[in-house]
């Protein structure tokens, strides 16, 4: 059995054990699953968001790519 303790901040530590099986990173997002009064915990997954301009083949220039790279 793995415990942690919660700070006055409402923060803990996650367990090395617990990293290591869900891989986790810093900056990684958590997942947590409220059920029947257990919360389960997971390694979110982050959408993949496709750049929507690569659509649009009127908009892809050698010019075009220069002119929007700074967005």
């Amino acid at each position: 059995m793995l415990t942690s303790k919660l700070t006055s901040r409402a923060q803990t530590t996650i367990p090395q054990p617990v990293r290591l099986a869900l891989d986790l990173h810093p900056g990684d997002e958590i997942l947590y699953r409220i059920d029947e009064g257990q919360v389960i915990l997971s390694k979110a997954h982050p959408i993949r968001r496709d750049d929507s301009f690569k659509t649009f083949d009127e908009w892809d220039s050698e010019e075009d790519r220069q002119a929007y790279a700074d967005l």
